[in-house]
Formats: structure tokens, C-alpha cells, sequence
């Protein structure tokens, strides 16, 4: 489950993703101040979209969300109060995290790839990346198997030119974050970030 919340950019509007699907499959239904996405076979709930939601939560940052307590009491209240039989729970496990570059090779048959070993905590994934800047020693973000992108876009395990890959290693363009990127590529970390931990969280409580 992702938020996403840009004002400047798109109005007070909170944008909930929960599960990915065909856009010509979504139906979306509204009841006051919120917006309910579902498949139109199934029904099953994919995604909210809370209007003028700074009246009755605080998001708190620009871009990506982490989604704390207060959060998702706020918007729970919201959906029971519109009549909506439905009760949001927090993800056992952060679908963003920091990882650590820890060894790379060459692609055998991509110029411009890399594979990395990266360790995110709990265990080592490798990764495919075609940055310029990825290099060893690096604290990274890492969008783990299973992760909605901003951009719609679900994380899959995969193969690159024959190459395992199990995540992605992520630039701020991707992460949809409110920062300027001085270089192309990949988003290096500052030190302070804790490998395996929640990048969301440490990012937007700094």
C-alpha cells in the first residue's frame, strides 16, 4: 500500500494505492470526500483517492508517503464516516528500503548494465541496474519485489538479458520525491540512512 500526496502539484487530494490492475478493468465510485477504485469483476478495493484530505488527516510531506499511525487513523476515520465498510492496515513489511551496494559486475551481454549485489537488510538481492552511477560501497533505495511505483508500475522479479533481477534500485524521479537530483541516475543516499529500514519512514521524519 502506497501514498502519494502532492498539493502544489495536484491539489489536497491523497492518492491510496493498494493493488495494481488494468486501467480499462477499474471502476471508481464516490462517496463525499472519497473516491473508492475497484475491479469491476471482483469489486475488491485497489486503491482511495481522499479529497481535501488536509481537512481531516495530516499527510505530512510532498511525494511518496510514509504512512504512520496517525495517518492511517485519520483516514480510516474518513472512510467510516462516508459509510465505506472498510478498514486500512499497515504493511507488514516496507515495500521501499535502504539498501547497500555491495559488489558489481559487468553484464555478459548488455554494455550497459550492471549486476548488483545488494544488501537490504534481511537478506542479499541482486539487482540489474543501467546507472552510470551506481558503484559499490553506495547506500541505495531499494524497490523491493512487490512494490507499486509512482508511476503505476509494479516491481516483478525478472530477467535482464539473462540476468536475474530482483528489484530495482531507484532514482528520485522514480520515488516522486520534492528534491532536486544533482546528478543522472540513481539516488545515493547520505550515511545516516540505516540499511534494511524503511526508507519512506527515515526519509520523511529526517
Amino acid at each position: 500500500m502506497n501514498a502519494f500526496y502532492n498539493k502544489q502539484g495536484i491539489g489536497d487530494v491523497l492518492l491510496l494505492a493498494i493493488k495494481e490492475i488494468e486501467t480499462d478493468k477499474r471502476q471508481v465510485e464516490r462517496k463525499g470526500e472519497i473516491a473508492r477504485l475497484y475491479h469491476e469483476n471482483s469489486g475488491e478495493t485497489v486503491g482511495y483517492h481522499f479529497f481535501n484530505v488536509s481537512s481531516y488527516a495530516s499527510p505530512r510531506g510532498t511525494g511518496m508517503l510514509y504512512i504512520d499511525d496517525a495517518l492511517l487513523t485519520d483516514l480510516n476515520k474518513a472512510l467510516a464516516e462516508e459509510g465505506i465498510d472498510d478498514e486500512l492496515t499497515k504493511p507488514t513489511e516496507p515495500s521501499f528500503v535502504v539498501g547497500h551496494v555491495d559488489e558489481i559486475a559487468p553484464h555478459p551481454d548488455a554494455d550497459k548494465l550492471r549486476v548488483c549485489q545488494v544488501d537490504v537488510g534481511s537478506e542479499q538481492v541482486q539487482i540489474v541496474c543501467g546507472a552510470r552511477n551506481v558503484d559499490e560501497g553506495q547506500k541505495v533505495v531499494v524497490a523491493k519485489v512487490g512494490a507499486n511505483m509512482p508511476s503505476g508500475m509494479r516491481i516483478k522479479a525478472s530477467k535482464l538479458r539473462g540476468e536475474k533481477s530482483n528489484g530495482m534500485i531507484c532514482s528520485i524521479k522514480e520515488l516522486a520525491l520534492p528534491i532536486e537530483q544533482e546528478e543522472k541516475g540513481i539516488y545515493v543516499l547520505p550515511d545516516r540512512y540505516e540499511v534494511g529500514q524503511d526508507f519512506l519512514k527515515q526519509f520523511h521524519n529526517g
